[in-house]
């Protein structure tokens, strides 16, 4: 079973590169972030072409969600609960009816955040709070929970290329930092640093400034496990070679095989 998250920055732009990844990388679910387009903007047939289901929460020009699925997909939610006059399309939450049992997976993206302090940071911050508070009552379900996505938040100082120059950014900053560890403090596994304590390697590469050429990145795409799903942990990798790749997403996918 391989569950991946991939913010593509613009869906209708990636949709060759997702379908060509998806060819190559064979995932079973894949969790998709910035889709940038309204439901009816979304080319679901190519992906459909695939072999698989798409469930999404669209939104015009910016944000956007997707679950990606080759097994039957129940949604519970279209939007992280806890605040129902947020209308960004930043959470889909669903069941994956998988052969050896269902798993939850949410699609999230975070909010950036910049600049901090101001209005931005303090709604991140809030979002943070609010994933909290639902991942708490996810863990009293007692199933594989996978909370995958854009989280914009850069766990400690080994996730990014220059962490001195960099502190004061959102996805650094002590609070941002302390809201993340919140969640994962609940009883959840991060499976890439569970996995690999020591490595320094990235998941974004902004477009400017030849960072990817640089390998000037930040390491902010995660993949949370509740314990029931942690069990089941056997690999967690980030693929690079998609952003190397003409007209790639600045985002590169993070995958997880649970057995």
């Amino acid at each position: 079973m391989k569950i991946a998250t991939f913010n593509v920055n613009s869906i209708r732009r990636r949709v060759g590169a997702l379908c060509q990844w998806l060819d190559d990388a064979a995932p079973d679910v894949v969790l998709l972030q910035e889709l940038k387009a309204q439901a009816e903007q979304v080319p679901i047939l190519e992906i459909e072409a695939k072999g698989y289901r798409v469930e999404l929460v669209g939104q015009k020009a910016y944000n956007g969600v997707a679950i990606v699925s080759r097994h039957p997909i129940t949604v519970i939610h279209r939007a992280l609960p806890g605040d129902t006059a947020d209308e960004h399309a930043r959470y889909i939450e669903a069941d994956i009816a998988m052969p050896g049992g269902p798993v939850r997976v949410a699609s999230i993206y975070l909010p950036n955040g910049n600049p901090a302090p101001g209005d931005k940071y303090d709604y991140k911050l809030r979002f943070l709070n609010r994933l909290y508070a639902h991942a708490r009552e996810l863990l009293e379900l007692e199933i594989p929970v996978v909370l995958g996505g854009d989280y914009n938040v850069v766990p400690a100082d080994i996730d990014v290329h220059d962490p001195v120059g960099t502190a004061d950014d959102a996805l650094c900053r002590p609070e941002t930092r302390q809201a993340y560890r919140r969640i994962v403090n609940l009883g959840y596994t991060e499976a890439y640093r569970t996995l690999h304590p020591n490595r320094i390697e990235y998941s974004f590469w902004d477009y400017q400034a030849g960072a990817w050429q640089k390998n000037d990145g930040w390491r902010i795409d995660h993949l949370l496990l509740s314990p029931q799903a942690a069990d089941r942990l056997l690999a967690c990798e980030i693929d690079r070679d998609p952003r190397g790749r003409p007209e790639a997403s600045d985002h590169t996918p993070v995958w997880c095989q649970l057995r």
